[in-house]
């Protein structure tokens, strides 16, 4: 069962989203009207409370987090400017969790809104996202981008990689079984926006990407929730080719199949996701209607022996 929790203090889609000992921290996204945010929140699952933590030194939504030696890099987003254009970023901002201090990092090679993200080992691994050049008409014309970077928080540095198969936004990055993963996304594609069921597999060793058979999401999905929990992948909500959606899924990497979960609370898209302990949390994002943002937080414990197969 879903089970609710405290709100957000205020509602938001978009966040960049990590666990750091045991409390769930959320970083900006697009508050009411569409405004980027700077704030960050920081639940505490034992007390189920809110607190603030020192806001970004950038406003913006479309963000994503990636954690290494006990620190937060949010990277890349961007914001939509008074003159009604959108402005993608380069930046990086890392946060210390135990000061609760942000210093600047080093800009990416190329802006990066709503991209994948994927840790492994020191390497942080940003995916795609919004078109550079898609500024003026937003995402319903967008055709997506290829471009990947990586950086290696030793050498403090950004290297270009292989470009993505297919072009995209809105998709999802993880390192699953030891494979870094790109998941879903959407691009336009002459006709309208089409949503991708693809997983792409990036191989550092070749810098290639590859894909295996019969390896791809129960569904075409974009601006979904991913997360790894307990060695699985699971996959809520987002855009199908149906609308904003409530269904939910994980793939267990032993038996190469997919299971269905609960339905969720209500449909979702563009929400953060966490993992905590035996608990998955899903904050904020969009209602069905696309526009109307969430201070919602709903929690599933997840006994996987009574997952049934789809």
């Amino acid at each position: 069962m879903w089970i609710a929790k405290s709100p957000l203090h205020t509602a938001r889609s978009h966040p960049a989203t990590v666990s750091y000992k045991g409390k769930l921290y959320v970083f900006g996204g697009g508050g009411p009207n569409f405004l980027s945010l700077d704030t960050v929140e920081i639940y505490n699952p034992r007390t189920d409370t809110w607190s603030w933590g020192s806001p970004m030194p950038t406003h913006r939504s479309g963000a994503v987090a990636a954690l290494i030696n006990d620190r937060v890099y949010v990277i890349g987003g961007g914001y939509k400017k008074p003159d009604g254009q959108f402005k993608f970023l380069t930046t990086v901002e890392i946060y210390d969790p135990a000061r609760d201090r942000w210093e600047t990092g080093p800009d990416m090679i190329m802006p990066h809104d709503y991209p994948g993200v994927a840790v492994s080992g020191n390497h942080i691994y940003i995916m795609a996202g919004h078109h550079p050049d898609a500024t003026e008409g937003g995402p319903s014309k967008d055709p997506g981008f290829t471009f990947c970077e990586t950086l290696n928080v030793n050498q403090d540095r950004w290297v270009e990689i292989a470009p993505l198969p297919v072009p995209r936004f809105a998709l999802k990055g993880a390192v699953l079984d030891g494979k870094i993963i790109a998941t879903g996304g959407v691009a336009f594609t002459g006709k309208g926006l089409t949503e991708y069921d693809l997983i792409d597999i990036y191989e550092p060793v070749r810098d290639a990407w590859t894909k295996e058979e019969s390896f791809a999401l129960p569904w075409p999905a974009a601006a979904h929730g991913v997360c790894i929990h307990k060695g699985c992948l699971y996959i809520f909500g987002g855009y199908s080719t149906n609308g904003i959606h409530t269904r939910a899924a994980c793939y267990s990497p032993d038996t190469k199949e997919w299971r269905a979960l609960p339905l969720m609370d209500k449909p979702r898209a563009a929400m953060g996701v966490v993992s905590i302990e035996d608990t998955i949390y899903l904050i904020g994002g969009w209602e069905v209607d696309g526009r109307t943002v969430m201070d919602t937080v709903t929690a599933e414990m997840t006994p996987a022996l009574q997952i049934p197969f789809l």
